[in-house]
């Protein structure tokens, strides 16, 4: 995260995410505080010091054993149960469960929303600087990593796709070609007699190896536990707010660890900005009521716009 990029107004930060970012997947994540001051970017399991000191075994199997009583209390609570760990581990995460998920967003608009929404201090009672992050590292996708392999197709030559030629009895065997008509005659007078062709019968299929043409093996969905590598996964929408924050989750597979800074890129967000950024992102439709789409939203938008700048309702 060498060279950071610096915002001091809001057309700076639309200039800098239209220009200076990299092509392709790109995932934005928003701070109050900086990572290098004390905030890196890990997973909230990762928060706990005490969980430092378990090996990679113990750790796991707490993690198991905390969304497995978390799981055994949904059914009272959702509508459609998960289908896998992935979902159910997205719902703890949404109801802000410790787990190695961490937010990000499509959107960078958001992101910015949730660097400059409040402005932080320091031990000083000094306003801090708050931070956008852009992971470039382009992580492997959940979609991809439980896509089914597809079978390999061998090319067939030309020479084996081309239909021989129509050759007749008659040409093998330098004999007349009497016709049709004239080769019945024969054969009903009893001078030749016409070959009898028979049909092999098809092969049986035993009944354990009868399979619908539209049966396919699923692979088995990677567990969040077992993954090797950072897998971004975009979650069924649990929440409104998921889909209205254009939300998706970095589960980590050393959620002890902070991501490696060679995968970031730092726009830092000058505090004296957060201001100003805070009416042009209201003016724009992504503040409180957009992002948070029930009373807590309502309630925190009425707050800013009466209380905090004393502005029309």
């Amino acid at each position: 995260m060498s060279n950071p990029f610096e915002i001091e107004n809001f057309e700076q930060y639309l200039q800098t995410v239209k220009d200076e970012l990299p092509s392709g997947h790109i995932y934005f994540r928003g701070q109050t505080k900086l990572a290098n001051d004390g905030y890196p970017l890990r997973p909230s399991i990762g928060r706990y010091a005490h969980l430092q000191k378990l090996n990679l075994f113990e750790r796991e199997k707490l993690e198991r054993e905390v969304l497995g009583v978390f799981s055994n209390h949904l059914l009272t609570y959702v509508h459609h149960l998960p289908r896998n760990d992935w979902e159910s581990l997205a719902i703890a995460q949404h109801h802000g469960l410790p787990t190695r998920f961490m937010d990000w967003t499509t959107n960078p608009l958001v992101a910015l929303y949730f660097a400059a929404r409040e402005t932080k201090s320091d031990d000083n009672d000094k306003p801090v600087n708050s931070a956008v992050y852009v992971l470039i590292s382009e992580p492997t996708r959940f979609a991809d990593l439980n896509r089914p392999e597809e079978a390999d197709v061998k090319p067939v030559s030309d020479s084996e796709t081309t239909q021989a030629p129509s050759v007749s009895a008659f040409d093998v065997f330098d004999l007349p070609d009497f016709g049709a008509a004239n080769f019945e005659r024969l054969v009903g007078a009893g001078v030749i007699k016409k070959p009898t062709i028979t049909t092999p019968e098809p092969a049986k299929e035993r009944p354990d190896e009868i399979k619908h043409p539209d049966d396919k093996q699923k692979p088995e969905v990677v567990s969040p536990f077992e993954i090797k590598e950072n897998v971004i996964y975009d979650p069924p929408h649990v929440s409104p707010r998921i889909r209205a924050q254009d939300g998706v989750l970095l589960a980590c597979h050393q959620p002890m660890e902070p991501l490696e800074e060679s995968d970031l890129l730092q726009i830092i967000i000058k505090h004296e900005a957060h201001d100003d950024i805070r009416r042009r992102l209201d003016q724009y439709g992504v503040f409180d009521k957009q992002l948070f789409p029930d009373l807590d939203g309502i309630a925190k938008w009425l707050k800013y716009r009466a209380f905090e700048i004393n502005g029309t309702i």
